[in-house]
């Protein structure tokens, strides 16, 4: 039995890529940075405090012939050391958006899954190339919406990618799940090789 611990509709998308049944319960959790708390850290810690929390609530579906197993995960948008995470507005998207202009950025995500047996780990790192936009470009995008509810204010596989001519990395990390990094993962942590807590 597999748990996706993401309420991200790209998320569920692109897990019906991974092939096999599962279902989604969002964990309601507080997602503020910590102190000192580096983007990598920062999207593994999510990662697994989803998974735990959906574990927690859903352990006594585990069984011996059909283990439960719990996938969290979770992305950031670095630039310049700076995490961008969903803006707070219109104002903050284009804020984010003037940052990425003409530059690359790193996007990372964080995946955990948890079993009886413990977690399993990873973080995927994709570096993506912005062309120079301009702020008419950059309003009239916001305006249409896409951006307010994206890390980083866009989405590589919308109205952004017009504006994206390279990356180096898993495409689909910067959509929001990195599929063949999370189809080993999963096999890790069927095998009982994850890391014991």
């Amino acid at each position: 039995m597999l748990i996706l611990a993401s309420a991200s509709p790209r998320r569920r998308e692109l897990m019906e890529l991974v092939g096999v049944p599962f279902s989604v319960e969002a964990a309601n959790l507080n997602e503020e940075l910590l102190p000192h708390e580096s983007a990598a850290v920062y999207v593994q810690r999510l990662a697994e405090e989803k998974a735990h929390a959906v574990w927690a609530l859903r352990k006594d579906a585990d069984a011996e012939d059909d283990p439960l197993m719990v996938l969290g995960a979770d992305t950031s948008v670095v630039c310049d050391g700076t995490i961008l995470g969903k803006p707070a507005n219109a104002a903050d998207a284009r804020r984010m958006l003037a940052m990425l202009s003409g530059r690359t950025h790193v996007v990372l995500t964080g995946l955990a899954a948890v079993t009886r047996k413990g977690v399993a780990r990873a973080v995927e790192v994709t570096h993506v190339t912005f062309n120079v936009v301009t702020d008419a470009e950059i309003a009239a995008y916001v305006a249409g919406g896409e951006p307010l509810d994206k890390a980083g204010a866009y989405a590589i596989q919308g109205g952004a990618a017009r504006w994206i001519p390279r990356i180096e990395g898993c495409y689909f990390n910067v959509v929001g799940l990195p599929v063949a990094r999370t189809v080993a993962l999963l096999a890790e942590a069927r095998a009982g090789l994850g890391s014991r807590d």
